[in-house]
């Protein structure tokens, strides 16, 4: 499955950039995070419980960040075990675009999944990860924006 979307927001491009490198942004910002926290300097481990359909799911996880495109953007890969429920795996390109005041943060992401939450259907899934990014980047536009008011 491919996700990708673009949405503006109200800040500079290096202040957006640290914010999606700070855990605790992230934290605030990720539907269902319990923790995240930095175990190396460009790795993340988390915990996330998720609701897709009927299931519902404590995913532990790590995500990796390839941040040599600093800060234009950067890469990440990532894969979560939700036990029984199953996993997911998965990677993104996320680059960021000056426009003014305004950073426009677009991305382009692929997520493979498996178990029982693979089971339910490419339909329903899809549309759980498209209603979980909205809420991720609705939410992160907000933290971000507030961070910048004078």
């Amino acid at each position: 499955m491919e996700l990708s979307d673009e949405i503006r927001i109200a800040a500079p491009r290096d202040v957006v950039y640290q914010a999606l490198n700070n855990p605790d942004v992230l934290r605030e910002c990720i539907p269902g995070c319990e923790e995240l926290t930095q175990a190396e300097a460009n790795q993340l481990d988390a915990k996330v419980v998720l609701k897709i359909g009927p299931v519902k799911a404590r995913f532990a996880g790590e995500v990796t960040l390839d941040t040599s495109n600093a800060p234009n953007g950067f890469s990440l890969v990532g894969e979560g075990k939700g036990g029984a429920a199953g996993f997911a795996k998965g990677g993104a390109d996320v680059t960021l675009t000056e426009d003014g005041d305004e950073t426009v943060l677009a991305y382009t992401a692929k997520v493979d999944v498996g178990g029982k939450i693979a089971q339910l259907g490419s339909r329903l899934i899809a549309g759980t990860a498209k209603k979980l990014s909205g809420k991720f980047f609705t939410r992160f536009g907000e933290v971000v924006s507030e961070q910048t008011v004078p």
